[in-house]
C-alpha cells in the first residue's frame, strides 16, 4: 500500500472543501493506506472536537493526525483544546516524512 501525507492549511472556515478532504483521507485510511493528516496554518482548528466532524471518522479508519506546533501556538490553540488522538508535531517531523520512500504528498 502507498503511505500519504495530506496537508490541510484551510480548515473548517473553508467550508465543504475541507470535510471532502477530510473525507478523501478517510476513504484512504480505511482502504488500508497510511495515511497522515497534517493540520497547518488555518486548517489546525479541525483538530478541536466538534468542528470538522470527518476528523473522528478519518482517525477510527486509521489514520494518524498530525497539527503543527507553530500554527496552533499563532491561533491560541492548546494542546488540551485539541482532540486527544492529535500529535504536535515540528516542521523537522515534516521534512522527514515528505523524504521517506514513495510518500505522495497532497496539499490542500
Amino acid at each position: 500500500m502507498t503511505a500519504h501525507l495530506l496537508i490541510e492549511s484551510g480548515g473548517p472556515q473553508t467550508g465543504p472543501a475541507c470535510e471532502r478532504f477530510l473525507g478523501d483521507a478517510a476513504r484512504l485510511a480505511r482502504d488500508g493506506h497510511q495515511v497522515v493528516l497534517f493540520l497547518v496554518e488555518n486548517g489546525v482548528a479541525a483538530a478541536v472536537p466538534g468542528t470538522a466532524p470527518g476528523i473522528e471518522t478519518f482517525l477510527s479508519d486509521g489514520g494518524e493526525l498530525w497539527v503543527d506546533t507553530f500554527s496552533a501556538a499563532q491561533r491560541a490553540l492548546p494542546a488540551a483544546d485539541l482532540t486527544p488522538r492529535a500529535r504536535l508535531v515540528e516542521m523537522d517531523d515534516v521534512a522527514a516524512k515528505l523524504l521517506e520512500p514513495r510518500i505522495r504528498a497532497v496539499w490542500h
